[in-house]
């Protein structure tokens, strides 16, 4: 079985900071790392959405802006609206392109608002039955569900240096047998 590794915690502890990392380091190594990343964009100090990247074209897309601050149409999610065809276009795109063609595949993050995105769940599904290692950060209420399918890390200020050594090193493992 494809190792699965799944990392979770509250919010702004480093799930995705420590994900670029072991992506820099894995392709540092000269493995091919693809799918996506989500970041706060953040105005005046100010949470006003989220951008995806496409971890091998660096192409961006907003997945979510607060309502009323965007042109794009978009799905409605507590105060924001998702935009589920830019998730598609960006992410779900880098999501099959890596299926193919890298080392290791990246999901940051399975959440509630990409599970807006039909296109998403299936792509998620693909990963799940893929032979490619995948590192996926996991929304804290979603990750019993995702619990049973690998390797979960739960991260805290306290462990996430710890932590990352160790997931750097399962990946690695994996990747070189």
């Amino acid at each position: 079985m494809a190792l699965r590794v799944f990392v979770t915690g509250p919010a702004g502890v480093g799930k995705t900071t420590l994900v670029e990392k072991v992506a820099k380091e894995v392709d540092r190594w000269g493995y091919l790392v693809g799918g996506m990343i989500t970041k706060e964009v953040r105005r005046n100090r100010r949470r006003i959405g989220f951008k995806i990247i496409a971890l091998d074209t660096g192409e961006e897309g907003t997945l979510a802006s607060l309502r009323g601050t965007s042109h794009l149409q978009g799905v409605p999610f507590g105060k924001y609206l998702v935009h589920v065809d830019e998730l598609e276009r960006v992410g779900v795109s880098a999501i099959r392109r890596a299926l193919v063609e890298a080392d290791l595949i990246i999901i940051d993050e399975i959440g509630p608002m990409e599970y807006k995105s039909d296109e998403f769940v299936k792509a998620v599904g693909e990963v799940l039955k893929s032979e490619k290692p995948l590192l996926a950060v996991v929304h804290r209420k979603m990750i019993d569900k995702f619990r049973p399918l690998g390797k979960t890390h739960v991260l805290s200020v306290e462990n996430r240096n710890r932590e990352f050594g160790v997931i750097l090193d399962e990946i690695m493992k994996e990747l070189k047998s």
